[in-house]
């Protein structure tokens, strides 16, 4: 016995949009707008940039709405649409990409649950000082590691997903997290220690 087709919220709504209810798309763009952004904004360095390729996205994605088989989530195949987008973008600008986690805080809006332990100057300098070295660091790794790391470490993906948007075989792209997360840390203790010294 074949086990039921469960029917998802984004599949409900990507059927009232084809048919003939286009506002429901807008409930897909709320839906993953910030998550779409914030991880572009991770990948290109760029919080503009990011909102300009997640708006291409998404307008790809609703004109080419009827070609969505359902074989992956949405939100791959959205995320898909805006890889291609993000490496075109690349390719034009001919500059590295680099990862920014202010820009991360920034376009998800998030703040420090409490407030009160960044009034201490001495604290949030230590916090900037960290972020300039993991960005430094992360900015270090080759493109490859740096996007497989991101997806998996920021974005949360699994290594199928990886492997579908990076169009790699799966064991690619465990070695290339598995690399990047020993770069990283390598790196990171190197800085370290030059600090100490």
């Amino acid at each position: 016995m074949d086990a039921p087709i469960l029917i998802t919220d984004d599949q409900l709504l990507i059927e009232r949009c084809r048919s003939g209810h286009p506002e429901a798309f807008g409930d897909l763009v709320s839906k993953y707008q910030r998550r779409l952004v914030r991880t572009l904004g991770t990948l290109l360095g760029n919080g503009h940039d990011a909102l300009d390729v997640a708006q291409e996205a998404f307008l790809k994605a609703f004109l080419n709405l009827d070609s969505f088989r359902g074989d992956a989530a949405f939100y791959s195949w959205l995320f898909r649409i805006a890889w291609n987008g993000a490496a075109t973008l690349r390719r034009k600008q001919r500059v590295r990409a680099s990862v920014s986690l202010d820009a991360i805080r920034e376009m998800s809006g998030a703040e420090p649950d409490d407030i009160s332990s960044m009034s201490d100057p001495t604290r949030a300098l230590q916090i900037t000082e960290d972020q300039q070295l993991l960005r430094q660091s992360l900015n270090e790794l080759g493109e490859d590691y740096r996007t497989a790391l991101i997806l998996k470490e920021i974005e949360g993906l699994s290594y199928e997903e990886i492997a579908s948007l990076t169009d790699c075989p799966i064991g690619t792209v465990r070695s290339r997290i598995h690399r990047a997360r020993q770069e990283l840390r390598a790196k990171l203790d190197r800085t370290l220690k030059a600090v100490e010294r």
